[in-house]
């Protein structure tokens, strides 16, 4: 049965448990992380995901937009925020040798030691915190969950997909 015109459609119940369970998951996650990172490395989550954005980066760099797209914010938003990391010495800023109206954003030595110093907490903290509560047997399917949650995300939500 369709919903009448003007009527939500609403969640099943199913849905609206898995849902619920995610964001429940996901904020908790990410102010467990973002608690670890300021403890342990003096860095916010978000200083954290883009340098490790960068580090995966061909040749540890990416124009200002396509690093916005990586990481899943605002252009605007990463160019602030880019801006106070390279104030901090973690990131260089330079005009594209390929496209001169664009930034290219890349790690400086010190933000890529950052990252290597900060990333085992990172990684102890994920795997205590997630895969801790989640049984061998279960991981390809929330892997295969995830990828199929992400690949929609992809073609229809209104970000561009990342460059890499």
């Amino acid at each position: 049965m369709s919903p009448k015109r003007n009527e939500p459609d609403w969640l099943t119940p199913e849905q609206q448990r898995a849902w619920l369970a995610y964001i429940r998951v996901q904020l908790r996650l990410r102010y467990e992380m973002n608690r670890q990172l300021q403890a342990d490395s003096d860095i916010s989550l978000a200083d954290y995901d883009v340098l490790t954005a960068l580090s995966v980066a061909p040749e540890g760099r990416l124009q200002m937009t396509a690093l916005a797209n990586h990481i899943g914010w605002e252009r605007t938003r990463t160019s602030h925020h880019a801006r106070r990391m390279e104030s901090r010495g973690l990131l260089r800023l330079r005009q594209s040798t390929v496209d001169r109206r664009a930034i290219e954003v890349s790690l400086s030595d010190e933000g890529r030691a950052l990252l290597a110093d900060a990333a085992p907490g990172h990684v102890k903290l994920v795997k205590d915190l997630f895969f801790a509560g989640l049984s061998e047997d279960l991981l390809p399917s929330l892997t295969e969950a995830m990828e199929g949650v992400y690949s929609t995300l992809l073609a229809r939500g209104t970000l561009p997909p990342p460059p890499l």
